[in-house]
């Protein structure tokens, strides 16, 4: 089986179905190995007088983590305060949800000093290359 030459197919484009077979396998993998568990979409989000989305939170809990997928401050209010709200009322749901640890990833152009101040720690780096900065995966314990 190990030298078995198999025949495989290139997706250059998004395909959601075949995306769907793969996380529904991960999933049975997952429940074979963890007991049946649902992640649950958690979002915080904020809209000005005019209603538009001007900021918010996004990702999901499960396994009794928070996996926070997208965090993001519309320019003219960073510096307000906003971003620290936001991220503080998602974790305060994420730990009503009996999570105990959140983790994120960022950029190094991004807000990497933004998650210090809030208690996050870097524990992994993909460093910086010459056509693409440097990544870290950040882990805050609850």
């Amino acid at each position: 089986m190990g030298n078995t030459v198999w025949p495989m197919t290139v997706i250059e484009q998004q395909d959601d179905a075949i995306f769907e077979q793969l996380v529904a396998g991960v999933r049975r993998f997952n429940v074979a190995n963890m007991g049946e568990e649902r992640s649950q979409p958690l979002m915080v989000v904020v809209h000005n007088d005019e209603g538009e989305l001007i900021g918010g939170v996004a990702g999901r809990t499960i396994y009794r983590n928070f996996l926070i997928e997208v965090v993001w401050v519309d320019k003219s209010y960073r510096g307000t305060g906003l971003g620290r709200q936001l991220m503080q009322r998602a974790e305060t749901l994420a730990k009503s949800r009996h999570c105990v640890i959140a983790q994120l990833d960022t950029l190094g152009f991004q807000a990497l000093d933004f998650y210090q101040k809030l208690g996050f720690e870097v524990i992994g780096e993909v460093p910086e290359l010459s056509s693409s900065p440097a990544r870290y995966f950040m882990l805050k314990y609850y």
